[in-house]
């Protein structure tokens, strides 16, 4: 009994000495902001990165975590969902398209995304409301110029709800939440979503995401890219083909060539109907690389050819994209878009959020939006994602102990200061 009290009061000790709460030894660390990628440890200590280093010794931290052939990644950032999932209104990306985010970010190494567009500056609010809010997902948002948000053709194409005024002060008052201003799916001639987004987008100092909706001749997308964005705007859905991304001989439209030159972004934004091989293939072997990868995620999306973050990741390695590319652009890269460069790397001080990666050989299909394969040799599979420096997903349990281990009548095996995995039921 003393010696069970003693060995019980030596733990309590070490516990509020220890110098960090989570210790993830041996992984290969990709760090794009900071050119890494080699074999490193990193130290968490509350919530922030508290160092990062060739070895640390596992007696200084709570909880060590040996990752050893795994990826250790910035948390992942998805700046194209539709999370406005608490409405309940019919065919809208404003309530049933869309998903509540804590139910697919987290299993897939996504720590940060960007809504893209469902609300408007009108129903921007109830969403930060009953979604923002609550979600233990970070999660941000483009708003969208039409001020009912993305309710189908009936809204969307109502120029007269197209207010750059009311956007803009929206955006400026939930300054760094709103983080862009978008355009979708208007079916008219007229530039006037454009341009009345890029008026927005300038009076509140962020970026523009354009999808652009029908293919029409009064408006073709050379002069979109080359006249009508600005240095940073972001077109999203660069290989659906639907907009004359490559022209009648296969080549990548000069206007997307031009308008990377002017600073125009190029985000995939795969979704159930805007990535085609017969466009990325062509496009990637011309050179022309997106420069960030979404997902463009929602309830139909999510079921077809795209999947999730790391289906859609693994396509571009599939494409001979290199594991290091494509983890820039998925983290880095879209936390510049966005301009929240706080996120999206791991350096010292910074948020702790840690997507730990696991690339798995073997024979994989990955299809488009027409339900074309191609094979892939190897595939991008999430074991463990860390969220502000606690474990918010673990696929096998490697942040956990082997039950054999544990005494008979052992309870909830957890920390908060390291984890936020709760047990099903407490005990008592």
């Amino acid at each position: 009994m003393k010696l069970a009290l003693l060995l019980a009061v030596g733990a309590c000790a070490f516990a509020q000495q220890a110098k960090y709460d989570l210790l993830l030894k041996n992984g290969h660390i990709v760090d794009p902001k900071n050119h890494l990628s080699a074999i490193y440890d990193l130290a968490i200590k509350d919530g922030k990165i508290a160092e990062v280093a060739k070895s640390i010794d596992p007696s200084t931290a709570l909880k060590t975590v040996d990752i050893h052939g795994l990826y250790m990644t910035p948390g992942l950032v998805d700046i194209h969902v539709h999370a406005y999932a608490s409405t309940g209104e019919e065919r809208s990306y404003a309530g049933d398209y869309s998903l509540f985010p804590d139910g697919f970010t987290f299993r897939n190494g996504v720590t940060t995304v960007a809504d893209a567009g469902s609300s408007g500056y009108k129903n921007f609010e109830d969403f930060k409301t009953h979604v923002i809010d609550r979600s233990k997902t970070r999660v941000l948002a483009f708003i969208n110029i039409v001020g009912a948000g993305m309710r189908g053709p009936k809204y969307e194409n109502n120029q007269a709800d197209m207010e750059a005024a009311p956007a803009a002060e929206m955006a400026k008052k939930y300054r760094g939440i709103i983080v862009g201003i978008k355009t979708a799916h208007y079916a008219g001639p007229e530039w006037t979503p454009v341009e009345h987004a890029v008026d927005a987008g300038t009076a509140a100092n962020i970026p523009v995401m354009v999808d652009f909706g029908a293919n029409k001749p009064e408006r073709p997308i050379d002069v979109l890219l080359t006249q009508k964005l600005r240095p940073g705007d972001i077109y999203t859905h660069c290989f659906s083909g639907l907009r004359g991304e490559l022209d009648p001989e296969g080549k990548v439209n000069h206007g997307m060539i031009e308008g990377r030159k002017r600073g125009v972004i190029f985000d995939v934004g795969h979704g159930s109907g805007s990535f085609a091989w017969r466009v990325a293939v062509p496009a990637l072997e011309q050179g022309f690389l997106p420069d960030s990868i979404s997902t463009d995620i929602h309830y139909n999306s999510m079921n077809t050819g795209m999947k999730d973050m790391l289906n859609v990741m693994s396509k571009f390695l599939a494409m001979g994209v290199s594991v290091d590319d494509v983890i820039a652009k998925s983290t880095w890269n879209p936390a510049r878009e966005i301009h929240h460069e706080e996120l999206g790397h791991l350096s010292v001080g910074a948020l702790a959020d840690v997507a730990i990666l696991r690339l798995q050989p073997g024979a994989f299909g990955f299809v488009d939006m027409y339900g074309a394969r191609m094979n892939g040799r190897q595939k991008l599979i999430c074991e463990l994602t860390v969220h502000n420096g606690k474990v918010v997903y673990d696929l096998n349990g490697i942040s956990r102990p082997d039950w054999k281990t544990l005494p008979p009548d052992y309870r909830y095996q957890g920390d908060p200061r390291w984890d936020t995995i709760s047990p099903t039921r407490k005990s008592p």
